[in-house]
């Protein structure tokens, strides 16, 4: 009886870890969308977020949602301004001139199709042993180091 107690008791528990690590993961939905300081539009707008940029769900509050993105800021939007279409942004090179690579394959082998710099926002196609497939509103597409990115 006491194994059998135990057992549940860490079936529990990893279930309630394996929760907490798949953290819900959204996108925006639409150009300029407000991020306020609460949940409310009595709540002064802190930022503006264009479509795409992926943001992490930290709660939710009638029909808002507190959210975290790539830099830790944190804020409220309203839920009819998030998708669930993955998206990733380059995480790397603030504040440098710096490019990453965005290659025709999974590997440093492949070639070089283009180059982004931090901020910039992917749609999320397809992840394969630590690369990203992903394509650019412009149209481009091509796999990119996930250590690179945040998102999903």
């Amino acid at each position: 009886m006491m194994k059998l107690k135990f057992v549940l008791f860490l079936t529990f528990l990893g279930i309630l870890i394996f929760c907490n690590v798949q953290a819900e993961m959204l996108s925006i939905d639409g150009e300029n969308v407000q991020v306020r300081s609460g949940p409310g539009t009595k709540y002064s707008p802190k930022w503006l977020y264009g479509s795409g940029l992926p943001v992490k769900v930290l709660s939710k509050k009638g029909g808002w949602v507190k959210i975290r993105d790539f830099e830790n800021d944190t804020g409220w939007v309203f839920n009819k301004y998030l998708k669930s279409t993955p998206h990733m942004v380059v995480k790397v090179n603030k504040g440098k001139k710096k490019q990453i690579n965005i290659r025709s394959g999974p590997g440093t082998k492949f070639d070089i199709v283009g180059k982004a710099y931090y901020g910039v926002v992917f749609e999320t196609l397809k992840q394969d042993k630590g690369w990203a497939k992903v394509k650019h509103e412009s149209g481009l597409t091509g796999w990119i180091k996930r250590s690179l990115l945040w998102g999903y």
